[in-house]
């Protein structure tokens, strides 16, 4: 069996060009499928930029927009599922959403940003309400993928209620910003470790109105090392995924089943 592989778009495209971004994306899928990778990942709010104020309403889509549409023509082109970050419009509502395309064209999952960080994006956007959205990917070797985006990962409810779903892969489209730059580098890590299972952190890069991204995106193991990690420059991350490895990993840090949920009713 091909060893699964997964590509991370390291990269801020270009703020409020959805078109050009539009590019990157197919590039960047041109260059992963060339790499043997059958996924790619890019950043939080990739389409539109992530600093783009009150354009939020103006370039907000659909989940089924034209722009999906567009990403699943590159998918079906390149043969390599895409998941990518976006303002989505549901009726009188903006969601910061990150959806995930399969190989086929096909919409396979959608996830709303359940924790907002910060003014802005509390502002302009509603949170959904649904921490677990996954699907079993084939291209994958049918790994259970999951999505959630950016500052959720840092409340660690929410990685551990996708562990105890079986997410094998938790594909995080990041906008993290100095100088939170240890979460990248060690808060990430750690998740992958204690919950067992690998995490997709797939982060902006570079100064884009008052925000200042850091990069250092990484797919990081249950084993809590990173297997690949970018720099602070745009940059194409590929790395391997080892089934094998997380089934023995999972075996050796038993975590889930050493729980004692009975303990923990006092956490609210």
């Amino acid at each position: 069996m091909t060893t699964p592989r997964t590509a991370l778009l390291q990269s801020s495209g270009r703020l409020g060009d959805v078109g050009h971004n539009l590019r990157l994306i197919d590039e960047a899928a041109e260059r992963a499928a060339a790499a043997g990778a059958r996924l790619l990942t890019v950043p939080e709010l990739f389409l539109t930029g992530y600093a783009i104020g009150d354009r939020i309403a103006e370039l907000a889509e659909p989940a089924d927009g034209p722009s999906a549409a567009a990403i699943a023509r590159t998918a079906t082109r390149h043969g390599v599922a895409v998941c990518y970050g976006y303002p989505e419009r549901a009726g009188d509502h903006v969601h910061n959403s990150a959806q995930l395309i399969g190989a086929a064209g096909e919409r396979l999952l959608n996830y709303r940003k359940t924790h907002l960080f910060g003014e802005f994006e509390q502002h302009w956007f509603t949170p959904g309400d649904t921490p677990v959205v996954q699907v079993e990917l084939p291209e994958l070797a049918g790994l259970r993928v999951g999505a959630m985006i950016c500052y959720d990962v840092e409340f660690p409810e929410n990685v551990r209620a996708h562990a105890l779903a079986g997410t094998d892969l938790l594909l995080v489209p990041t906008a993290q910003m100095h100088p939170f730059q240890f979460v990248a580098e060690s808060l990430v890590p750690v998740r992958a470790f204690e919950n067992q299972l690998y995490v997709a952190y797939v982060n902006r890069t570079g100064p884009e109105g008052e925000f200042e991204f850091i990069g250092r995106s990484c797919l990081a193991g249950p084993d809590g090392i990173a297997r690949a990690r970018a720099g602070h420059h745009p940059e194409l991350v590929v790395a391997d995924l080892d089934p094998a490895f997380l089934t023995a990993s999972r075996q050796a840090n038993p975590y889930l089943a050493d729980r004692r949920p009975a303990l923990y009713t006092t956490i609210g």
